[in-house]
């Protein structure tokens, strides 16, 4: 049938879509050239991911566009919708944090991801910050040394960081708006990448505190400065104009693909991030795509992209709507040899880490497959269950897909029997998990293993059965040590025993570990909530609105022990802040 296809498949651009026995899409690609494109899986030897691909594609559909650029479009779109399972995803899917000076008459200082591109004044945001850590330490820094408002909305009384000498009393006293545009004015300086206004600064101040002989603030501002020239420092590239640059390089060994992103700024590289992805698609394919999806992440496009020659560059320009270059001398050549020596770095030094992940994943979860007699296993979901002495009962589902946690897809469930009955309490939760399966038509799993014997087992069979699921089961038991020791299988019943200290020991008991922990962590927080709904009920002023607000907002007696006196302040009257403060301070949250 494949055959028949590719014999009619035009030779025009297009999207195809690979699909397996079932139907379901599992990889979407571009070509410039359908007939061409299609024709490479299906002759010649593949290794890697690609093998994989190809060995699992049953038929494949295409459409049809007028340019590439209509391609690359569609291709994404498709990826959004069907989010095949061979496509590349980004390693980190939330969006990169940027640092906004508030358009104001009074500024803030913020951390924003999600950028509306088109209602932001985007001049006045800075970054992209790969490493949040680095987001929040610069905003930290500024505002010890800028007396900044702190307030989203204005309280009636100075607060706390007035009194500290962090904020100027915005709320009460008329500052200034020159005060407030000099602020403004070195701030945007050092977030454009130039540290001088900041540093000559401090060194002023630490010679009047010197001269004061006030020398514990001098060391503290010794250390500001120290903190600035080494942390903060940037590696300077020569560019002669200050234009905003992104610039791509890479690295491709064997089946991986490493892509190193300099984020350039003032002249100067402000911040890095790299991904290393598994190759499925020709090199040129999956770095033009790359780059085109790496923008859909809420990252502010720059001005100009350098990219290595290997990119279509009129595509992306067309497609991102900014200039791509391609340089092929001087220094911003230079530049893109350096992303791409990074890039190469970057694979050599992880690629020893890629195999040993590799085998305490995809080839450990293949060795459960052969030992279950399995056609297929990617994805596992697991079941346990945890109560205190028949209260507070709950069940918690995660979810492996090829060996890995696949943690969006972990669920939590409150059981609603109400005695200590782990059997009636495993038939309720999957019952509920497999019947919204059906009802939602959502992805079913390739195995079911629950937490615990024959019992467990079989009371998950019994439901199975009832809504006409075929999924197999199979049991951990473990020994009277509390540790993994056999694993228990269905249809018939039987154990197999795991060699200790062997790499499918090791994963099962990994499995085992993370529904553990998550079941209880969950059962927790809810013993925590009932704890705090009984703290909460004691606090006198604390009513029945402002109980219900706490608990939507905190949740757990842990989360609101974490908050100050003056914090508690600003959602409660002073009084009965004190009086909760004091009522968390010493209950043991563990």
């Amino acid at each position: 049938m494949i055959k028949e296809k590719l014999s009619i498949t035009p030779n025009k651009p297009g999207c195809y879509l690979m699909m397996n026995k079932s139907g379901k899409i599992i990889y979407v690609g571009k070509a410039k050239n359908l007939k061409k494109r299609l024709s490479s899986y299906f002759r010649g030897k593949h290794t890697g991911k690609t093998a994989k691909l190809v060995n699992e594609i049953a038929d494949f559909d295409y459409i049809v566009v007028s340019s590439e650029t209509e391609a690359l479009i569609l291709e994404l779109n498709l990826i959004k919708k069907h989010n095949p399972k061979y496509n590349i995803l980004l390693r980190d899917d939330k969006s990169y944090p940027y640092i906004e000076l508030t358009n104001e008459p009074v500024p803030r200082l913020m951390i924003v991801r999600n950028i509306n591109r088109k209602k932001t004044n985007l001049n006045r945001m800075y970054g992209p910050y790969p490493n949040v850590q680095a987001a929040r330490k610069t905003v930290d820094l500024l505002n010890r040394i800028y007396p900044l408002r702190k307030c989203r909305t204005y309280p009636k009384r100075p607060c706390l960081y007035y009194h500290i000498n962090q904020c100027l009393g915005y709320c009460v006293y008329d500052i200034d708006k020159k005060v407030i545009k000099d602020m403004e004015r070195e701030i945007i300086s050092f977030l454009k990448g130039d540290s001088s206004f900041i540093t000559d600064k401090i060194k002023k101040e630490m010679m009047v505190e010197s001269e004061k002989m006030n020398y514990e603030k001098a060391q503290e501002l010794k250390e500001l400065l120290d903190y600035i020239n080494i942390t903060l420092a940037k590696q300077k590239v020569e560019i002669n104009d200050l234009t905003p640059y992104d610039v791509f390089g890479f690295y491709k060994e064997k089946d991986y693909l490493a892509v190193q992103t300099f984020f350039i700024r003032g002249g100067k590289i402000v911040e890095t991030t790299h991904n290393i992805i598994e190759e499925v698609d020709e090199t040129n394919e999956e770095l033009t795509r790359y780059i085109a999806k790496f923008y859909d992440k809420n990252v502010l496009l720059p001005k100009v992209l350098l990219v290595p020659e290997i990119v279509d560059a009129n595509l992306l320009e067309t497609f991102l709507k900014i200039k791509v270059n391609i340089s092929k001398r001087g220094v911003k050549r230079k530049i893109v040899e350096m992303a791409n020596n990074n890039a190469k770095i970057l694979l050599e030094k992880e690629f020893e880490l890629i195999k040993k992940e590799e085998k305490r994943t995809v080839l450990v979860n293949e060795r459960l497959k052969e030992l279950l007699k399995l056609d297929k296993l990617e994805r596992i979901e697991v079941f346990d269950n945890s109560h205190l002495f028949g209260s507070y009962y709950v069940a918690g589902m995660v979810v492996f897909i090829n060996g890995k946690p696949s943690k969006n897809d972990y669920r939590k469930y409150k059981i609603n029997i109400n005695k200590n009955d782990d059997y009636e309490a495993m038939r309720e939760v999957i019952y509920r998990r497999y019947f919204r399966v059906l009802k939602d038509n959502l992805e079913k799993p390739d195995l079911i293993i629950v937490d615990g014997g024959a019992g467990q087992v079989n009371s998950a069979l019994e439901v199975l059965q009832s809504l006409n699921l075929n999924i197999p089961v199979i049991g951990l038991k473990k020994d009277d040590k509390h540790k993994t020791s056999k694993l228990i299988k269905s249809n018939p019943i039987e154990e197999i025993v795991v060699e200790q200290h062997s790499d499918l020991f090791n994963y099962l008991e990994r499995i085992q570990e993370e529904v553990h922990r998550f079941t209880i962590n969950y059962h927790r927080q809810l013993r925590s909530k009932g704890s705090l709904e009984s703290i909460l009920d004691k606090i006198e002023g604390i009513g029945p609105k402002r109980k219900t607000e706490l608990l939507k907002k905190y949740k757990t007696i842990a989360k609101l022990k974490e908050l100050t006196v003056e914090e508690l302040q600003e959602i409660l009257p002073m009084n009965v802040a004190i009086n909760l403060f004091e009522a968390l301070k010493n209950y043991d949250v563990t």
